[in-house]
């Protein structure tokens, strides 16, 4: 048996016994015309409107689609939409649990189902940042020959999760945070549909207040609290939720980098822009949303150590070394420790000498090269250890640094097209002032004391 996305079993005990199921399960809409919020995506022609069967086929059917946002948006919602809906044939699998063998068998199934039965087949893959490159690469020839439409769901930014050839051949729509309209929306349709709480309690303004502060944008989780809320007021013999029963139900609340609006990687955007203006207190604010709302250790990690290079440089030498052993760290021992290893990491980067003089050095001489000043390299310079390499007159006349006083042979290094170009320069703040005194000597040696250049323009 092939797997479905919600099995006639489960449908069949949910019809005879709906409290049985989550209050978010019972609540999903039953049309595109009932889901709540993401009305950019539900305009006539779009192209979930196309998969539900409204308008569109043949040369021109619906284009496989990718669905990113963060979790509670309605992208599990938006799949079971298209089940109900579409003529197709539907078929669900979860990154989670399947691989290659599974995606192949889905796609056989399909290719079998058009060619026998002129049946198209919808797949709803959950997940899919979880697969590995290896497995979203089997899911191209079925994209690209459309033997089945993919629907693809995922958290995570599509454009570091998924491959570019897979992306290339879908649409990216992408799903925003529910606003507190659609929530409330959402809840007061919950608290008196027959499908939901029927009426059996009252949901008075401040609790619905402070349903929507804890929600964080996830309709998943609104309802959910919702539910709880509603079992202990029943269960103390009350018709109504009072904010007094929600708060001992819910004491926490949903952290979310998008809750207004700003999507996942603005959050981990302002901790480094915080580290960057020296602000420690905003950075550590930054910082424990990424904790709270469940990030990857790692991932900040990574981003305190770009962050070290960036912005701070030789200004202070130690930035590096320690957002390199916090990642380090946070790799063995994951949190709730690595919070501790973070925020060491956070506040020394914050507090130290900034300097973006790295960052501009490598940026200037990339984009000489890019103008095309490169030429060839001086031969004196060039590998002398082959046979032949002599007759070429190549390693003639280098002179070897250790062999010169001082160290420092004044020759020239760089190719003619960017001889006298100066990329590097140095800040005097911080320990970079020493860094700085250093190469102004070491260029007076060279012969090279007068910029030019990017420095001297």
């Amino acid at each position: 048996m092939e797997p479905d996305l919600f099995t006639a079993a489960a449908e069949d005990r949910q019809e005879k016994d709906p409290s049985s199921s989550p209050l978010a399960v019972r609540m999903r809409p039953r049309t595109l015309d009932e889901v709540v919020g993401q009305q950019h995506l539900l305009k006539p022609g779009s192209p979930l409107r196309r998969l539900v069967g409204e308008g569109g086929g043949g040369p021109a059917g619906p284009s496989s689609v990718i669905l990113w946002g963060p979790p509670g948006t309605g992208k599990t919602t938006l799949a079971y939409v298209v089940s109900k809906a579409t003529n197709k044939r539907f078929v669900e699998l979860s990154a989670i649990t399947a691989g290659v063998k599974e995606v192949r068998a889905v796609i056989e199934g399909a290719r079998r189902a058009t060619g026998g039965f002129g049946k198209e087949t919808v797949l709803f893959l959950d997940e899919i940042h979880r697969f590995s490159k290896a497995q979203q690469d089997s899911l191209l020839p079925a994209v690209e020959n459309r033997w089945v439409t993919l629907i693809a769901a995922t958290t995570e930014n599509p454009y570091f999760s998924i491959i570019s050839p897979l992306l290339s051949r879908s649409l990216l729509l992408t799903l925003e945070p529910l606003g507190d309209d659609d929530l409330r929306a959402l809840l007061r349709r919950a608290v008196t549909d027959e499908r939901g709480l029927a009426g059996a309690v009252t949901l008075p303004e401040d609790a619905e207040a402070h349903l929507l502060r804890i929600a964080g944008g996830d309709a998943r989780r609104v309802l959910t609290a919702l539910e709880a809320a509603a079992g202990a007021a029943l269960s103390k013999h009350e018709d109504e939720i009072t904010l007094e029963t929600l708060e001992e139900t819910v004491d926490r609340a949903a952290v979310k980098y998008d809750r207004d609006g700003d999507q996942h990687y603005d959050v981990a955007s302002a901790l480094i822009k915080s580290i960057r203006g020296s602000d420690v207190d905003a950075a550590l604010h930054y910082l424990a949303r990424m904790i709270e709302a469940g990030e990857d250790p790692r991932f900040i990690a990574r981003r305190l150590m770009i962050s070290a290079s960036e912005d701070i440089g030789l200004a202070d030498p130690t930035a590096l070394p320690t957002a390199v052993a916090a990642a380090q760290a946070v790799a063995m021992i994951g949190f709730p420790e690595a919070a501790l290893t973070l925020s060491h990491a956070t506040i020394a980067l914050a507090l130290a000498p900034k300097s973006n003089a790295a960052t501009l050095a490598i940026s200037a001489a990339q984009e000489d090269v890019r103008r095309g000043l490169a030429g060839p390299v001086p031969a004196h310079l060039r590998d002398g250890h082959y046979k032949g390499a002599a007759k070429l007159g190549h390693a003639q006349g280098y002179v070897y640094p250790h062999d010169v006083p001082g160290g420092i042979a004044a020759q020239e290094y760089a190719p003619d097209a960017v001889r006298g170009r100066r990329y590097y320069e140095p800040t005097r703040y911080g320990a970079e002032a020493r860094y700085a005194d250093v190469a102004e000597r070491v260029r007076e040696r060279l012969g090279r004391g007068e910029p030019s250049g990017p420095a001297a323009s």
